[in-house]
């Protein structure tokens, strides 16, 4: 079964079920699996990265490629200028006054 998977450019598999037709260097429809496959799609986006193409840039930057929006969803990182009423009250607590970002 691995073995058919490997060389299922061998196998009368229609090349539309390929995860990589017409590959760039060698122009051939390929199936890679495993390791072989993370290794190719990473030499992928360090070339776009490379060329400074628009997804270069964009995977540079850690924002989305496909063309997603990204003024609401995507956000990462930490919360600014937001208290817990906990946090507040352990500081009313200890005698500090609670800043406001």
């Amino acid at each position: 079964m691995e073995q058919a998977v490997k060389d299922a450019t061998d196998s009368k598999i229609p090349s539309y079920l390929f995860n990589r037709r017409m590959e760039m260097q060698s122009g051939k429809d390929m199936h890679l699996v495993g390791t072989d496959l993370i290794v190719k799609v990473k030499q992928d986006i360090d070339g776009d990265i490379k060329l400074m193409s628009w997804r270069g840039i964009r995977h540079r930057t850690n924002q989305k490629v496909r063309g997603q929006r990204t003024r609401s969803t995507g956000r990462t990182g930490t919360t600014i200028g937001v208290m817990k009423k906990s946090a507040k009250q352990a500081q009313a607590a200890a005698g500090k006054p609670a800043e406001k970002k």
